[in-house]
């Protein structure tokens, strides 16, 4: 999956996760976990989870591909790992508990996301490193840019999510634009001024 999948996706998945949450919450009110939740997805900082959506790319891609290519041979080391996810989780729960700060947890979501709709789950020996042994399973890493406009051309796999992202997206971006929190969010991080 290329950017526009990554980022917009994952803002469609957290606004869908929190709607759902709210919806339970009513349901059940008594239940504060859902109200929580829900809360903290309608007030998180989504500049962080859009950096954490794209964020194993922005670390393993110029290391695994460009850097160190003799080494690893793949786009797809460190950051993709659970390990990597429950590091980021572990230091956002410290954070939270600590300050109520939750920048961190925020990253870690985007991050989450990542790792699910790249479905690194195919590739338990990455998934779980170092589980496995140390050593990440190689890949073609030929002319990446080349290999992925090609599969963004050709293949459904590649460009159907690239649409969706961009539709979500667009959906949102005019919505901001229309309501008058694009200011807002550029400042905040927060995508409404109310709830969606």
């Amino acid at each position: 999956m290329l950017l526009l999948g990554h980022l917009g996706i994952t803002v469609g998945a957290m606004i869908g996760i929190e709607h759902l949450l709210s919806r339970t919450h009513r349901a059940h009110p008594r239940r504060s976990f859902f109200a929580q939740t829900a809360n903290l997805l309608r007030t998180a900082d989504y500049r962080l989870v859009l950096l954490g959506s794209v964020l194993p790319d922005l670390i393993d891609k110029p290391v695994g591909v460009y850097l160190f290519r003799e080494t690893f041979h793949s786009g797809r080391i460190f950051a993709h790992t659970l390990l990597f996810l429950l590091v980021l989780v572990a230091i956002g729960l410290w954070r939270y508990r600590r300050n109520a700060a939750t920048g961190v947890l925020a990253l870690a979501s985007g991050t989450f996301m990542h790792l699910l709709l790249d479905g690194v789950w195919r590739s338990p020996e990455t998934l779980f490193w170092p589980a496995f042994g140390f050593d990440f399973p190689e890949y073609e890493t030929g002319n990446f840019l080349r290999e992925m406009m090609e599969r963004l051309i050709h293949k459904p796999s590649a460009y159907i999510p690239e649409f969706v992202g961009l539709a979500i997206g667009l959906g949102i971006g005019i919505r901001m634009l229309k309501s008058g929190a694009l200011s807002r969010f550029l400042k905040t991080g927060m995508l409404y001024d109310e709830r969606l």
